[in-house]
């Protein structure tokens, strides 16, 4: 059990195992201490990287795991960078803590959201509501502005309408007349001789339907398009909130919870002690590791890591001074 733990531990640290294993229990003391802090790390990055996941990237349960494991292998080797130097400098140790600075602040907020997820949703109501009455007010005065336009133009075609039908009603035909000459023979004269044709012209009178009442026609098709469009936005306006809500609700992201909570901590001293707290907490971990190799002196799997370095150094300066 005592060697299944070391094995995981190089594997978490990127310690060598073959090397360790000769080491003194100074080393595999800071191995496990290590292991434990990188551990725990994971752990609650694991909750946080699932969380996060499954609310915000509505991912199934298999994409939240992988979110969770994406988390964890970060973590991991942010790690790595603070165990595995043997000399670490003033600017990584800089760089470590504006990381954990960083993580502690998106894992605050992410565990808070998920503590406070019945406050927040209640905060939600508030803030859907002053969102959907802003939506549904300018609809509505889109709408309406509309509908006047639509009542105003079948006012204006009705009257239309009803001149042509006043005029109609007055002369529902129109008398049209058509003039045609014919030559007409006038046969011979007493002398035999054949006397000029007579041109005779002809008057027909005929009877068609006023062309007006097609006209009228065409206008009340126009009129029942527009009486069928105010009805569908009338059902618009009718329903302009309801579907506010529904599509807004749906809408309802990490940003927008954010200002949610955010909201929720200005107005909640009891809301800002527990998100310091969980800061507090999230900060105190990200630094485990870096406190301890900051504090702690250089043990002897160190030292024989620097040793073989020194050693391989002194081979390729040989084979340097062999060439030349």
């Amino acid at each position: 059990m005592k060697n299944w733990w070391i094995r995981f531990g190089c594997f978490l640290t990127g310690y060598n195992y073959m090397i360790l294993r000769s080491c003194s229990e100074a080393s595999a003391k800071s191995l496990k201490k290590y292991t434990a802090a990188i551990l725990i790390v994971c752990i609650v990055w694991a909750f946080v990287g699932f969380s996060f996941t499954q609310r915000y990237l509505h991912t199934t349960s298999w994409g939240a795991a992988a979110g969770a494991a994406l988390m964890v292998l970060i973590v991991i080797q942010i790690e790595r960078q603070i165990v595995l130097s043997l000399n670490p400098s003033l600017f990584l140790f800089i760089s470590r803590l504006l990381i954990a600075l960083m993580m502690a602040v998106l894992g605050a907020v992410v565990v808070d959201q998920i503590i406070f997820k019945d406050d927040i949703e209640l905060e939600k109501m508030s803030f859907i509501q002053n969102r959907v009455d802003s939506v549904v007010e300018r609809r509505t005065r889109d709408l309406r502005a509309q509908l006047e336009s639509l009542d105003t133009m079948i006012t204006v075609k009705e009257k239309e309408v009803a001149s042509l039908d006043s005029e109609i009603s007055k002369k529902p035909h129109i008398t049209s007349y058509v003039t045609s000459s014919i030559q007409r023979s006038r046969g011979l004269d007493s002398n035999g001789h054949k006397l000029p044709s007579e041109i005779q012209t002809i008057t027909t009178a005929s009877q068609q339907p006023n062309p007006k009442i097609e006209s009228a026609r065409s206008i009340r098709q126009i009129i029942e398009k527009m009486r069928n469009e105010k009805l569908a936005k009338d059902s618009m306006l009718l329903n302009s909130r309801p579907e506010a809500e529904k599509q807004i609700n749906t809408k309802v992201g990490f940003l927008d919870e954010l200002n949610i909570m955010f909201s929720l901590l200005k107005k909640s001293t009891a809301a800002r002690l527990v998100y310091i707290l969980w800061f507090v907490f999230l900060l105190g971990l990200e630094l485990l590791v870096l406190l301890s190799k900051a504090n702690e002196k250089e043990n002897d799997y160190e030292k024989v890591v620097r040793h073989h370095m020194e050693l391989q150094k002194r081979k390729l300066d040989l084979l340097a001074n062999m060439g030349t």
